[in-house]
Protein backbone atom coordinates (compact mmCIF):
# COMPACT_ATOMS: atom_id res chain seq x y z
CA UNK A 1 0.00 0.00 0.00
CA UNK A 2 1.16 3.18 -0.84
CA UNK A 3 0.27 6.60 0.81
CA UNK A 4 -1.47 7.83 -2.21
CA UNK A 5 -3.95 4.61 -1.62
CA UNK A 6 -4.84 5.71 1.51
CA UNK A 7 -8.06 7.98 2.19
CA UNK A 8 -7.91 12.03 2.10
CA UNK A 9 -8.80 11.94 5.82
CA UNK A 10 -5.69 9.79 6.76
CA UNK A 11 -3.41 11.28 4.36
CA UNK A 12 -4.45 14.62 5.54
CA UNK A 13 -3.78 13.94 8.79
CA UNK A 14 -0.39 12.20 8.02
CA UNK A 15 0.93 15.63 6.58
CA UNK A 16 -0.12 17.80 9.23
CA UNK A 17 1.04 15.21 12.18
CA UNK A 18 3.90 16.18 14.27
CA UNK A 19 5.87 12.76 14.24
CA UNK A 20 8.13 12.30 17.12
CA UNK A 21 11.90 11.34 16.61
CA UNK A 22 14.08 9.92 18.74
CA UNK A 23 17.83 8.21 18.64
CA UNK A 24 18.62 4.73 18.33
CA UNK A 25 18.58 2.81 21.75
CA UNK A 26 21.08 0.16 22.74
CA UNK A 27 19.51 -3.30 22.32
CA UNK A 28 19.75 -4.83 25.91
CA UNK A 29 21.54 -8.37 26.74
CA UNK A 30 19.75 -11.40 28.18
CA UNK A 31 21.40 -12.01 31.61
CA UNK A 32 20.05 -15.99 31.33
CA UNK A 33 19.42 -18.55 28.41
CA UNK A 34 15.81 -17.75 26.93
CA UNK A 35 15.02 -21.31 28.25
CA UNK A 36 15.10 -20.30 31.56
CA UNK A 37 13.44 -16.56 31.01
CA UNK A 38 10.09 -15.49 32.19
CA UNK A 39 8.89 -14.07 29.13
CA UNK A 40 5.35 -11.04 29.09
CA UNK A 41 3.46 -10.19 26.04
CA UNK A 42 2.37 -6.42 25.75
CA UNK A 43 0.42 -5.30 22.65
CA UNK A 44 -1.04 -2.27 21.42
CA UNK A 45 -4.48 -4.33 20.23
CA UNK A 46 -6.39 -2.29 23.34
CA UNK A 47 -7.83 -5.49 24.56
CA UNK A 48 -9.23 -6.16 27.85
CA UNK A 49 -10.73 -9.20 29.84
CA UNK A 50 -14.43 -9.64 28.52
CA UNK A 51 -16.27 -7.71 31.65
CA UNK A 52 -13.46 -5.49 33.16
CA UNK A 53 -13.18 -1.91 32.10
CA UNK A 54 -12.74 -0.99 28.61
CA UNK A 55 -10.77 1.51 27.19
CA UNK A 56 -11.95 5.04 26.66
CA UNK A 57 -12.46 5.63 22.47
CA UNK A 58 -13.43 9.64 23.65
CA UNK A 59 -10.08 10.33 25.05
CA UNK A 60 -8.77 12.72 22.72
CA UNK A 61 -4.96 11.80 21.46
CA UNK A 62 -5.86 8.41 22.69
CA UNK A 63 -6.12 6.38 26.09
CA UNK A 64 -2.43 6.26 27.92
CA UNK A 65 -3.88 3.66 30.25
CA UNK A 66 -2.96 -0.19 30.22
CA UNK A 67 -4.99 -3.43 31.49
CA UNK A 68 -3.75 -6.10 32.52
CA UNK A 69 -4.17 -10.02 31.05
CA UNK A 70 -3.73 -12.69 33.48
CA UNK A 71 -1.32 -15.31 31.64
CA UNK A 72 -3.95 -17.92 32.48
CA UNK A 73 -6.46 -16.06 30.18
CA UNK A 74 -8.15 -17.70 27.16
CA UNK A 75 -7.78 -16.10 24.47
CA UNK A 76 -11.85 -15.97 23.38
CA UNK A 77 -11.93 -14.08 26.66
CA UNK A 78 -10.51 -10.96 25.28
CA UNK A 79 -12.41 -8.19 23.77
CA UNK A 80 -11.04 -5.69 21.61
CA UNK A 81 -11.61 -1.77 22.13
CA UNK A 82 -8.92 -0.30 19.66
CA UNK A 83 -9.84 2.91 18.39
CA UNK A 84 -8.15 3.04 15.38
CA UNK A 85 -9.99 2.25 11.97
CA UNK A 86 -7.08 2.56 9.77
CA UNK A 87 -6.64 -1.53 10.00
CA UNK A 88 -8.07 -4.65 8.92
CA UNK A 89 -9.78 -6.68 12.38
CA UNK A 90 -10.98 -9.27 10.72
CA UNK A 91 -7.50 -11.77 11.37
CA UNK A 92 -7.84 -10.11 15.29
CA UNK A 93 -11.94 -11.00 15.22
CA UNK A 94 -10.82 -14.89 13.94
CA UNK A 95 -8.18 -15.33 16.05
CA UNK A 96 -6.76 -12.93 18.71
CA UNK A 97 -3.17 -14.51 19.02
CA UNK A 98 -2.66 -12.49 16.24
CA UNK A 99 -2.47 -9.68 17.94
CA UNK A 100 -1.99 -11.60 21.43
CA UNK A 101 -0.42 -14.67 20.87
CA UNK A 102 -1.19 -16.18 24.35
CA UNK A 103 -1.44 -19.81 23.00
CA UNK A 104 1.67 -19.71 21.72
CA UNK A 105 3.19 -18.58 24.33
CA UNK A 106 1.68 -21.44 26.62
CA UNK A 107 2.98 -23.63 23.73
CA UNK A 108 6.55 -22.18 24.11
CA UNK A 109 6.85 -22.83 27.85
CA UNK A 110 5.51 -26.58 27.49
CA UNK A 111 8.44 -27.18 25.16
CA UNK A 112 10.74 -25.68 27.21
CA UNK A 113 11.94 -22.68 24.73
CA UNK A 114 11.27 -20.46 27.46
CA UNK A 115 11.41 -20.85 31.14
CA UNK A 116 8.01 -19.25 32.35
CA UNK A 117 5.26 -16.65 31.26
CA UNK A 118 5.00 -13.79 33.68
CA UNK A 119 1.83 -14.08 35.54
CA UNK A 120 0.16 -10.97 34.04
CA UNK A 121 0.80 -9.19 30.10
CA UNK A 122 -0.29 -5.89 29.58
CA UNK A 123 -2.48 -4.30 27.22
CA UNK A 124 -1.85 -1.20 25.84
CA UNK A 125 -4.63 1.07 23.13
CA UNK A 126 -2.65 1.46 19.75
CA UNK A 127 -3.23 4.69 17.84
CA UNK A 128 -2.14 6.89 20.29
CA UNK A 129 -1.86 10.33 18.74
CA UNK A 130 -0.91 12.47 22.10
CA UNK A 131 1.83 10.18 23.62
CA UNK A 132 3.28 12.58 26.33
CA UNK A 133 1.10 11.09 28.91
CA UNK A 134 1.82 7.63 27.61
CA UNK A 135 5.44 8.13 28.31
CA UNK A 136 5.54 9.89 31.02
CA UNK A 137 3.08 7.63 33.18
CA UNK A 138 2.08 5.12 31.56
CA UNK A 139 5.04 3.46 30.35
CA UNK A 140 7.26 4.02 33.84
CA UNK A 141 4.17 2.15 35.98
CA UNK A 142 3.80 -0.57 33.47
CA UNK A 143 7.75 -1.42 33.35
CA UNK A 144 7.61 -0.95 37.09
CA UNK A 145 5.18 -3.78 37.24
CA UNK A 146 6.98 -5.75 34.61
CA UNK A 147 10.09 -5.53 36.71
CA UNK A 148 8.22 -6.78 40.15
CA UNK A 149 7.27 -9.85 37.90
CA UNK A 150 10.65 -11.11 37.32
CA UNK A 151 10.54 -10.61 33.92
CA UNK A 152 13.36 -10.73 31.54
CA UNK A 153 11.80 -10.66 28.10
CA UNK A 154 8.57 -8.39 27.13
CA UNK A 155 7.64 -8.82 23.24
CA UNK A 156 6.42 -6.21 22.29
CA UNK A 157 3.08 -7.37 19.74
CA UNK A 158 2.14 -3.99 18.04
CA UNK A 159 -1.10 -3.47 16.39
Amino acid sequence: MHLGDLPLSYRLFLAGYRWRRSGPVAPAALRTSLDRCRVALVTTAGLVVRGDRPFDLQVRGGDWSWRTIPSTIEARALASYHRSDAFDRGPMAADVNVAFPIDSLKALVVAGVIGDAAPRHLSFMGSITAPARLVRESAPAAADLLVADQVDVALLVPV
